[in-house]
């Protein structure tokens, strides 16, 4: 992802790495743009040859733009496959079940500085969460890797760890952004998509909304909200990642109330006009859906960058790449539990001879229930989401970030001095 070409030690280019994450996303999805607007245009009105060889040249320049500025990147050496450090600790662990963990970190196994240092990394201290692990360090005999760990690597599989929950909690959005591309734009096919005389607005084209608010949102956030945000909190990043996933997490359940009451109003303009077949036309205007649309892409912004960051920021050294994989798992789970939710709901909803809420015919369904029952289901991830943020101590490395921090911003007069980044979400 080229984050790892801040310096972390350095604390200007720290202070660069804050915005990094939204700017990636930013330069991601204005390529989205692209290709849910002007691509598809060409696709349908001047042929798929274009269409294609557009994004092929695309491609081919930016292989070329990779390729010339890869010697100028900074490359850091690998330390082999975390999911062999990992399950090495949790084997170590459970072979000494019944061996005690001394009462000072200092009795356990550890490496010497200059150890990390030669390869270019750093060692972490003990921490007395998840102590069952600490079982792996314990001195017991045997060095095998598979029987005794150093404690940065336990520290290292405990920090992977305790982002299982935060992972968890991060599913159900997934699954509200999946609703985008499958039931708004076939909701959006059934109203009026008319521009003009001559033009009728493309119903994958009406993702594009998603994306154009987002990229608004995330330059006001990182231009406008995280500055005035610095000064009253005294956060470099203006607010927690824990906080700015929160905020998308409400967001998201105020987006499926609105969802599910434009689709009432759908319906009820149906019902009036009799419309009831599968490809009639309901006499509304598609931007009735502009609300929904623009309010993920905001909610996406909150959400989405903030937890990319969040679990490649948390994730040690050595493992940014699953920190990062996290972020990837979670968007696939969730578009697989978004299907499995719909098609359960649409199964048992049919029980007993009754109709169903989610047919083929959009006209004599009912979505707007089932964008209820996603509020509400949004609504319990979210609490569930307080209690494990409430938990959550992000990593001692980041915390003691302050200080570094603090001497780059205090010269900026617009700018307030930062404090450390709040260690726990509070539930209010």
């Amino acid at each position: 992802m080229d984050a790892d070409q801040f310096d972390d030690f350095e604390p200007k280019e720290r202070l660069q790495k804050l915005s990094f994450f939204n700017w990636w996303m930013f330069s991601i999805f204005f390529g989205t743009l692209f290709s849910n607007t002007l691509l598809i245009y060409i696709q349908d009105n001047v042929g798929w040859s274009l269409g294609y060889g557009l994004p092929t040249i695309g491609l081919l320049v930016s292989v070329l733009v990779f390729v010339a500025g890869t010697p100028f990147n900074r490359h850091k050496p690998a330390l082999g496959s975390p999911f062999t450090r990992i399950l090495q600790v949790v084997v170590a662990a459970v072979r000494k079940c019944n061996v005690a963990v001394p009462n000072g970190p200092k009795e356990l196994f550890e490496l010497s500085m200059e150890e990390y240092t030669k390869d270019g990394y750093f060692r972490i201290d003990y921490t007395p969460s998840l102590r069952f692990l600490d079982k792996a360090a314990v001195k017991t005999g045997p060095t095998a890797a598979w029987m005794l760990c150093p404690v940065t690597q336990v520290e290292q599989t405990k920090q992977m760890v305790k982002m299982v929950p935060i992972l968890v909690a991060s599913f159900i959005p997934s699954t509200m952004t999946s609703e985008v591309a499958t039931l708004f734009v076939k909701q959006g096919t059934t109203l009026d998509r008319s521009m003009g005389p001559k033009f009728d607005l493309p119903p994958a084209c009406l993702t594009a909304f998603v994306i154009i608010f987002m990229l608004i949102s995330i330059v006001v956030y990182d231009r406008l909200f995280v500055p005035a945000a610095r000064k009253y909190s005294r956060n470099p990043r203006g607010i927690t990642l824990l906080q700015r996933m929160g905020v998308g997490l409400v967001l998201h359940v105020i987006i499926m109330l609105i969802a599910c009451m434009a689709e009432r109003k759908r319906l009820s303009v149906a019902k009036e006009h009799h419309i009831f077949g599968k490809n009639d036309t309901v006499p509304l205007t598609v931007f009735i859906l502009l609300p929904q649309f623009a309010l993920m892409g905001v909610a996406d912004n909150f959400v989405e960058v903030a937890k990319l960051e969040f679990f490649y920021d948390q994730a040690p050294e050595g493992m940014k790449s699953l920190g990062t994989a996290y972020f990837t798992s979670s968007l696939g789970i969730g578009h697989f539990l978004g299907s499995f939710i719909l098609t359960t709901v649409s199964d048992i909803t049919k029980r007993h001879g009754r109709k169903g809420w989610i047919l083929d015919n959009l006209n004599i369904s009912h979505l707007d229930y089932y964008y209820a029952f996603l509020a509400i289901l949004g609504f319990l991830n979210f609490l569930f989401f307080l209690v494990v943020a409430r938990f959550y101590v992000y990593n001692q490395e980041v915390t003691e970030s302050k200080r570094d921090l603090q001497e780059t911003i205090e010269p900026w007069p617009s700018k307030a001095s930062p404090q450390d980044e709040v260690l726990k979400m509070s539930p209010s």
